[in-house]
């Protein structure tokens, strides 16, 4: 993974980590999700003249990564329900590293330095390490680590398709435009048909911020993306996962959830890691 790639990843996670931030501080979380990822769609509306049609060959592989993105709409503010950003987030965001990168090997055929695996396991533990604090451990919120888990199961999945139909797609950016408008707005059908006053809330009370979530969340996932046809899908999944790191700071600063000893363990393990998978 190159210096460039790389950079741009992080980027794309300190975006991610914002817009999460947006979700949890919203009053119906899933109705917030709703309003986000349709604002995110009609961004990438505006784009999508301007890109290359996906080609047939990827088409089935965006109907799959389409289904399973909304899944993770719909579990991923559930999860906010029952528990805290500095919980829920990296739980959903560590158990997808490791599952990325067993997809990646069977069903890819990539291959990785055992330096390189090595630090996606650090990765791994070490933003799991961060479930473990004493407010808020596995133990005094089931349903929140349950519906966690269930939205890392989706980022693993969404992540592994998205890394094969983008390498068949022929364009890039055409292929995340398409599926951002897609995944966007079968999520916002789906939550107006369930919760239609609480869509209507979100609208009328935090439409600009419902606008600022979908441009952190369309313009991160595009960079993922781009990143995922260029270097390996374990490598882009793992540094993906600093994002974290920007969680606990909006956790600990803007939301004050605490800051625990497990969160230094973390942040360790996570650096360790980042040295780690850049080895060839």
């Amino acid at each position: 993974m190159s210096l460039e790639v790389g950079a741009l990843v992080l980027l794309a996670a300190a975006m991610h980590a914002g817009w999460n931030a947006l979700i949890k501080i919203q009053g119906d979380r899933l109705a917030a999700m709703a309003v986000v990822t349709a604002a995110g769609s009609l961004i990438s509306l505006a784009v999508l003249p301007f890109v290359a049609a996906p080609h047939p060959a990827s088409w089935p592989l965006l109907a799959l990564t389409i289904l399973l993105h909304t899944g993770y709409h719909f579990f991923l503010p559930l999860a906010y329900d029952h528990g805290d950003l500095g919980q829920v987030y990296p739980i959903a965001r560590g158990s997808a590293p490791l599952l990325v990168t067993l997809g990646a090997v069977f069903i890819a055929g990539e291959t990785m330095a055992p330096a390189a695996l090595l630090g996606v396991v650090c990765l791994a533990v070490g933003v799991m390490a961060l479930t473990f604090d004493k407010a808020a451990g596995v133990a005094k919120k089931p349903k929140a680590v349950l519906y966690a888990l269930l939205t890392g199961t989706f980022i693993a999945s969404y992540t592994v398709a998205d890394g094969l139909g983008v390498r068949q797609a022929g364009s890039i950016l055409g292929f995340a435009v398409w599926l951002t408008i897609a995944d966007g707005f079968l999520t916002f059908l789906l939550v107006s048909i369930w919760k239609p006053s609480a869509v209507r809330q979100v609208l009328r009370r935090n439409l600009l911020v419902g606008f600022l979530g979908g441009a952190l969340q369309v313009g991160a996932y595009w960079i993922v993306i781009w990143a995922l046809a260029l270097a390996p899908m374990a490598m882009v999944s793992s540094l993906r996962e600093t994002s974290v790191l920007f969680a606990a700071v909006i956790s600990t600063f803007v939301l004050k959830e605490g800051f625990g000893v497990w969160r230094f363990v973390s942040a360790g393990l996570v650096t360790l890691g980042l040295v780690l998978s850049r080895e060839k």
